[in-house]
């Protein structure tokens, strides 16, 4: 049996196909498209799925949703009219467009998948729609390897509802408790996120790689004026600092007066004060999420937790959880953010609405979230002939040792190999490596390669076996969602005179390149079922002796991960990198 989810029109849009209980294909639209977290209908997604399993559209049992469009619709409604007159112009923006055709989702949907595919009815029985949260709690739990868990899944917010916490059991998925809009740690970030200068929705992530840089010195300013935090973990915001209930930004005078200077511009120069606003807002952030985990975990007894929604993409926080919670194992949704919806729609159609039995898999079910599509030699070889491009075809031992000695070299890689991952992460799929214990390999990456901010953290891929010798890490992080300590040993006390990026230069670690300013490290721990991208951190370790490299994603600032071998060999020809490793080909940069 076939079931295809989809998310859209909103951000981050995907499609996955699973087949009984296993994920066939997922992609995010982006890929495609190449506009980065593209909102529209997802029909390239949706034509790789089907190609991925060799169908039709007719081959389909349901199509989910992953969201309820009327209580979205609702809630709309009901906060313009809470905050009339105010935000009239963002009602006349907004309500148009689902009169035409937001409400009619069902009709648009259907008309979507006529083009597609001619056979497919424009009116049709098949297809269904979840909740926004059970679509992110169905992505959490279904695929984890927990037979019975916690799933805590926190986002902006989906109809209604921004937080959520469910228990699942078997093929069960029951909710225990949820915290109503507005009152949202999303939207509490994204507003931050707007303050310093960032895209809301698209550069929070930013934030949390800006807070090590400074001090939290206005965090309780924040829970005093702005967040009311119960002993449960749930929470108010004070909303007369915010806009967004009907407003078009996240924030007012108010919020600015509060923190005495105005919102910074983008691209403008980020001073001590942002800084300080970003590890405040980071700080408040943690300390709601190990109340609210800490008081779940001891109300039902569980210590397996999995978390989904957009905030479960706070790696940083995530490792905290395992640090100061009674939770003993954590999952995260390697797609955790709405393009992850698309996916729990499909398990939740098949567990809640179906009824099939589940059977939790060892490790997880996400097949190391590689799946989205491949290329074959000869379709790399067509797309470097089309660029008049020279290469060099190798065998496997030939291809990963020529690699490693590159990455041992100093050389910046771009490694493109096998499928496609799924999620915004690259996972050793679509990746640009580099050599870590290179101190100065952090800055030419982002400077020369990714164009952006100085100030942003790599991540390192490192061998399983060797992820404990260096950091304070009990449990496996496949999907790079946990941040970890170094150890103590590796560690030196920091110079309490160096602020802010000059901090950059004070690092101490056997892995300089992928050691952020405060001894931590988001890692991907890389084991056999990593194939290829395993047997490449084997050879460089025999190489070197060094476990880890950098692997950040093969993509330029603002641009989506690369997805075919011509946006590769594009994105190879545009930076500074140094040799496309693709495929088992080579080709170096010709000066």
């Amino acid at each position: 049996m076939y079931i295809l989810g989809i998310s859209a029109f909103y951000h981050d849009s995907a499609a996955c196909l699973i087949h009984h209980d296993e994920v066939i294909a997922a992609a995010q639209e982006e890929r495609f498209s190449r506009i980065k977290n593209d909102a529209a209908f997802p029909a390239e997604a949706i034509k790789y799925c089907l190609r991925e399993a060799g169908i039709t559209l007719a081959d389909i049992e349901h199509v989910v949703f992953y969201e309820k469009p009327f209580l979205k619709f609702e809630r709309l409604l009901e906060s313009y009219v809470a905050t009339a007159p105010f935000g009239l112009r963002s009602f006349l923006k907004a309500i148009p467009l689902w009169l035409r055709e937001k409400l009619f989702q069902k009709r648009l949907i259907n008309r979507e998948l006529n083009n597609i595919d001619a056979a497919w009815p424009k009116r049709n029985h098949k297809l269904l729609f979840t909740g926004h949260h059970q679509s992110h709690a169905a992505s959490g739990y279904y695929p984890s390897p927990f037979e019975k868990a916690l799933i805590l899944t926190i986002d902006g917010v989906g109809e209604w509802t921004t937080t959520s916490a469910w228990i699942g059991a078997g093929n069960t998925l029951s909710m225990v408790s949820d915290m109503p809009f507005p009152h949202s740690l999303g939207l509490l970030y994204s507003a931050f996120t707007q303050y310093l200068g960032f895209k809301v929705n698209s550069d929070e992530y930013k934030v949390m790689g800006l807070a090590p840089y400074g001090q939290p010195r206005f965090a309780e300013l924040i829970l005093r004026e702005i967040v009311d935090l119960k002993p449960n973990g749930s929470f108010q915001l004070n909303m007369c600092y915010f806009d967004f209930m009907g407003g078009l930004s996240m924030i007012n005078k108010h919020f600015i007066k509060l923190f005495g200077k105005p919102a910074r511009l983008p691209d403008a120069e980020i001073d001590e004060f942002y800084m300080d606003v970003a590890a405040s807002i980071q700080s408040v952030t943690e300390r709601i999420l190990i109340t609210m985990v800490t008081f779940l975990s001891e109300k039902h007894q569980l210590t397996d937790l999995c978390l989904a929604g957009g905030v479960a993409l706070n790696c940083v926080a995530n490792g905290k959880l395992l640090k100061h919670t009674p939770i003993k194992r954590l999952w995260v949704q390697p797609a955790a953010g709405d393009a992850g919806g698309a996916l729990g729609a499909a398990f939740a159609a098949r567990y809640l609405h179906l009824k099939f039995t589940r059977q939790a898999k060892e490790g997880d079910s996400m097949k190391q979230s590689l799946l989205g599509p491949a290329w074959s030699t000869a379709e790399v070889e067509d797309a470097l002939r089309a660029e008049a491009l020279s290469y060099h075809i190798l065998v496997d031992d030939e291809f990963l040792q020529a690699v490693a000695n590159y990455i041992n070299d100093g050389k910046v890689v771009g490694w493109f190999s096998g499928r496609m991952e799924f999620g915004p992460r690259a996972l050793g799929a679509r990746s640009i490596l580099g050599d870590c214990r290179g101190a100065d390999m952090q800055r030419h990456i982002n400077m020369k390669v990714k164009f952006r901010e100085s100030f942003r953290p790599f991540a390192p891929a490192i061998l399983e076996e060797h992820a404990a010798q260096y950091y304070d890490i009990a449990q496996s992080s496949p999907y790079m969602l946990i941040v970890a300590d170094l150890l103590q040993e590796y560690q030196r006390a920091s110079n309490a005179d160096v602020k802010g990026f000059e901090k950059l230069k004070d690092i101490s670690s056997p892995f300089p390149a992928v050691t952020h300013v405060d001894s931590t490290s988001r890692l991907q721990t890389i084991g056999p079922a990593n194939g290829k991208f395993y047997q490449l951190l084997r050879a460089f370790y025999q190489l070197t002796g060094c476990p880890a490299i950098v692997n950040t994603s093969f993509n330029v600032k603002d641009q989506p991960i690369v997805c075919s071998p011509a946006d590769a060999i594009d994105c190879f020809l545009k930076t500074d990198i140094d040799v496309l490793a693709i495929e088992n080909i080579i080709v170096l940069k010709q000066h």
